[in-house]
């Protein structure tokens, strides 16, 4: 018996060799929060509290759940909020985004492109329920996603074998709707660097979402992989009546 726990040992430990492992995080945090107006006159959407907690730290606990240490937040709007979080959690460094007021969440991205190696990207308007989302381990670059039957406006990815083949942004039925949380490999990181250079500083394009890179200006270059993951895993936020409906604290905005 003993003898079999020892091969089964070695297997996991093999198979966990040859995946490959986030590094670190990095967290967007940059944006105005237009959609979640008032409650965001005076607070960034990422330290919103949900039920008692702030966004972004369901996030961060669940980083350091899966043993993710370095943990880059990327900010703007409201910028000087974000200290106390980073005095809570040492392991956090702040990245100072000067072009979110005037480019879309393509320069987030761009202001933390040095750190896109064995990198987790995440959104920091999201509340995560289920920690395990958030495993370091992975083979391919690629997304969390939870299947879609109904109609969804949301990104919709197309797979063959997994892998993304294609994406509708207007969303549709029966497909992966894309979640912002992403994993990216060594080489991808390098690739996605230099995208997103030649993208912002070349051609000037500054006004799509950093995703348009991988999914629609250079597809071929990347191979993509869907994560699945279960609807309740996670709460992407994006209106007040949305916030509402799960912490009824906030139904006074919308009444």
């Amino acid at each position: 018996i003993s003898a079999c726990l020892v091969g089964s040992e070695m297997c996991i430990r093999d198979r966990y060799r040859k995946m490959n492992r986030v590094s670190r995080a990095i967290i967007m945090a940059a944006g105005y929060g237009n959609r979640m107006l008032p409650i965001t006159r005076n607070i960034p959407k990422p330290l919103i509290k949900v039920n008692g907690t702030a966004m972004i730290e369901t996030i961060i606990r669940a980083l350091l759940a899966n043993n993710i240490e370095e943990i880059y937040i990327v900010v703007g709007y409201l910028k000087e909020q974000f200290k106390s979080l980073a005095e809570k959690y040492p392991m956090i460094s702040l990245i100072e985004n000067p072009y979110f007021d005037s480019c879309n969440n393509i320069s987030s991205l761009y202001a933390a492109r040095e750190y896109l190696e064995e990198a987790m990207i995440l959104d920091g308007d999201q509340v995560i329920y289920n920690e395990k989302i958030l495993s370091p381990y992975f083979q391919h670059s690629g997304y969390n996603c939870v299947w879609a039957e109904d109609d969804t406006e949301e990104w919709l990815l197309t797979t063959e074998a997994n892998r993304i083949i294609s994406c509708s942004r207007t969303g549709g039925r029966q497909g992966w709707q894309l979640y912002s949380i992403s994993r990216w490999t060594k080489d991808d990181g390098m690739r996605l660097r230099k995208h997103l250079e030649q993208e912002f500083d070349i051609h000037k394009n500054r006004q799509i979402y950093w995703d348009d890179i991988p999914i629609f200006c250079y597809p071929e270059e990347y191979e993509l992989e869907v994560y699945p993951m279960k609807s309740q895993d996670v709460r992407e936020i994006d209106s007040v009546e949305e916030l509402a409906t799960i912490d009824e604290s906030y139904r006074k905005y919308i009444m």
